[in-house]
């Protein structure tokens, strides 16, 4: 061959070693190109505590980024990032400083956000895992961008870790069993097993179908390594689990509704309006001195009291009269998490009727047949229900926003003051709650009166009870009160006499026509100043500045145990001495009690921890926003609903064995029976050897 033919093979681009440099650049590329792939896999799952080939999560996948891009969002930019092949742990080999893991969230069509992962149905998780082992040997171009179809849904699984920090595998539910894992994760199956398994369990989430958006983003597959291939059967299997996903939602949120409300299930009578809404419609009418229609006001609790950062909270603060709680009540009940429609279920069935509110607008009216009117048509109402059968209103109770004596009125004599509730026969079946209970009757108790505090959140109380612990307080004891002239028994006057002798000691706010103890501007003042606040009976035993003196975080001195050891008996520790003082009546009457060097023999370590122990009360006896639910804090409502579903389910088991309900005590006895359980001699014996209390005695 000449050598002018050698020169032209060159030129002809056939050359054999022309062809070899190509492959060489070829082949570079691609292994630069694996290499970048591997090294921004690494990045984009290490975030996770996963390797790309050690991921155990459980997602479907469809990209339309680049892998690059997500591992640059991910690691905010960061270069500083070491690669470890096949590493479990890549937060050890990371130079980036430890992070918490963020919980994740996702929400779709109104479905409350997740916490935690819940396994799919089996069989979707069989085919599912079917399908990642037959796409292992097949090449998948995940570089491309390309959409597999706009239809598909795609499902991801929350990063979730057991108690050893590890990853949840899902595969180990075949091994573990699904209700065991199901413990383990402190969540439940979706699947039909589980559903039958676990049927008043509750569970908190829910698989998640992602949006169109959302589906744009990458997300690991099944096995960690690849994404699943769109498949129509796949897809098929996705769209009965979106199509599943809000019917099982509802079913066994009202499983678990079910279970957590056992025996709690509270039925509420739909009483004809004239029994509640019309008598708030007609407020003008409730009282002639006081503008009720103001007092109604924001769900019973009243206009919102000015900012006074000194005095008060900046939120909560209403100014609440004290026969408002039946509407309070009734506005909390509505809100009451365990109702039902079906009485057939209920432990107990309230009665919405305004008792106080009705029997308010004719108490000083000399005709007794206005003040019966209605709670007479109550009762033949109530009588008439079949739900009134299933016990005969054992299982009913009713809230009167008043004392007892307001409803308990001679039946001889119908000028007396009040009118009859109480004594009704079919009264004295129901649970009658009310601000003041009669010592020596068993069908009414009572519950504590609003205060001015009303808070729609448990920090709202936190906050106040260390505001009330910080609190200075200038004088050992306070008195907010009137005398009283024509009650003999009354130890007002020598109160406030004492009182006033011991000035630099005792401060006193009168209750005068300047109506200053009903404005919380000087009650709270007066009650924050204060180590002890005297308590004594007024017109009847009880007082609502007992109540508003334990929201100040002071320690209330009594002077007769029917003004709250027999009374709030759900609400108050049963040893007394605790967070509260006792001088007997008698005592203070005869002279022989001096109140400064009593309180002042109390030793101060004894002192802070009663106040401590009043400080802690104080959710008990405050009543929360109707229009809101607290957290966590039981409040006085709380415990009313308590002490209700116990006493009717002690009744209800009496009527079942055949006992005659509250054969045990005789009625007049009963405020020992109800505060000690058990009779016999007692050292208040004296204090109850007479009806003392009564309006007028």
């Amino acid at each position: 061959m000449s050598s002018e033919a050698l020169m032209e093979k060159p030129m002809s681009g056939k050359c054999r070693c022309r062809h070899q440099s190509w492959y060489l650049v070829l082949i570079s590329f691609l292994l630069w190109f694996t290499l970048f792939y591997l090294y921004s896999s690494s990045i984009t799952f290490g975030k996770n505590g996963d390797s790309f080939l050690g991921n155990n999560h459980t997602d479907f996948v469809e990209s339309s980024e680049s892998f690059h891009d997500v591992a640059r969002q991910e690691t905010g930019d960061s270069t500083d990032v070491t690669d470890v092949s096949g590493g479990d742990n890549v937060e050890e080999a990371s130079n980036e400083p430890e992070k918490e893991p963020k919980p994740m969230s996702f929400s779709v069509d109104g479905a409350e956000n997740v916490d935690q992962v819940l396994a799919l149905d089996k069989d979707l998780e069989a085919d599912n895992q079917t399908m990642a082992e037959e796409n292992e040997t097949e090449s998948v171009d995940i570089f491309s961008g390309k959409e597999n179809g706009d239809d598909q849904l795609s499902i991801e699984a929350v990063n979730t870790r057991d108690e050893d920090n590890k990853p949840f595998d899902p595969s180990s539910m075949e091994e573990k069993g699904t209700e065991e894992v199901a413990k383990q994760k402190g969540t439940e199956s979706v699947s039909e097993l589980q559903r039958e398994e676990n049927e008043d369990q509750p569970v908190d989430s829910f698989p998640i179908v992602k949006s169109k958006r959302e589906r744009a983003k990458p997300s690991r597959g099944r096995n960690g390594n690849k994404p699943a291939d769109s498949s129509p059967v796949v897809e098929k299997r996705i769209e009965n689990v979106a199509v599943e996903i809000p019917r099982r939602q509802n079913v066994l949120r009202a499983k678990s509704d079910s279970s957590s409300c056992s025996g709690r299930y509270i039925y509420i009578h739909d009483l004809p309006r004239k029994f509640n809404e019309d008598l708030l419609d007609n407020c003008r009418s409730l009282s002639f001195w006081t503008d009720m229609c103001e007092c109604a006001s924001n769900l019973g609790l009243g206009a919102t009291l000015p900012s006074n950062e000194k005095l008060y909270s900046r939120t909560g603060w209403f100014a609440t009269n004290q026969f408002l709680l039946e509407v309070i009540f009734h506005n909390r009940m509505k809100q009451y998490k365990c109702l039902t429609k079906d009485p057939s279920v209920a432990s107990a069935i309230y009665v919405p009727y305004y008792a106080g509110l009705d029997v308010g607008r004719y108490l000083w009216d000399p005709d007794g047949f206005m003040r019966d009117y209605d709670a007479v048509n109550l009762v033949k109402w109530l009588a008439a229900r079949p739900e009134w059968k299933k016990m005969w209103g054992r299982d009913h109770f009713l809230v009167a926003g008043r004392i007892n004596w307001d409803f308990r009125r001679d039946p001889k004599n119908e000028s007396d003051w009040g009118n009859e509730l109480l004594n009704f026969p079919e009264s004295k079946n129901m649970t009658m709650l009310v601000i003041e209970s009669s010592p020596w009757n068993n069908n009414d108790f009572a519950i504590p009166y609003p205060t001015y505090f009303h808070p729609s959140r448990d920090d709202d109380v936190f906050q106040w009870q260390n505001r009330m612990r910080r609190q200075k307080r200038r004088f050992l004891f306070s008195f907010a009160g009137a005398r009283r002239p024509n009650l003999h028994e009354s130890i007002r006057n020598e109160i406030i006499d004492q009182c006033l002798a011991s000035r630099r000691k005792c401060r006193f706010l009168e209750c005068d026509k300047s109506q200053k103890c009903h404005k919380p501007v000087y009650l709270m003042k007066l009650f924050q100043s204060s180590v002890f606040c005297l308590q004594p009976p007024g017109d009847s035993y009880t007082r609502r500045s007992i109540f508003d003196s334990i929201l100040a975080g002071c320690i209330p001195v009594f002077f007769h145990p029917g003004s709250a050891y027999v009374q709030y008996i759900w609400h108050f520790p049963k040893d007394y001495t605790k967070y509260s003082v006792l001088i007997p009546a008698n005592d203070v009457k005869s002279g022989n009690a001096n109140i400064e060097r009593i309180l002042q023999r109390i030793p101060r370590e004894k002192r802070v921890a009663m106040r401590e122990e009043v400080i802690r009360l104080i959710p008990k006896v405050i009543y929360a926003d109707p229009s809101s639910r607290l957290g966590t804090i039981e409040d006085a409502f709380d415990l009313t609903i308590k002490g209700v579903l116990d006493r009717v389910e002690t009744v209800r088991n009496q009527m079942r064995d055949g006992q005659p309900v509250n054969s045990e005590f005789d009625e007049q006895e009963s405020w020992k029976y109800f505060t000690f359980g058990k009779l016999g001699v007692h050292e208040w014996d004296p204090f109850f050897s007479s009806k003392l209390g009564k309006p007028g005695t």
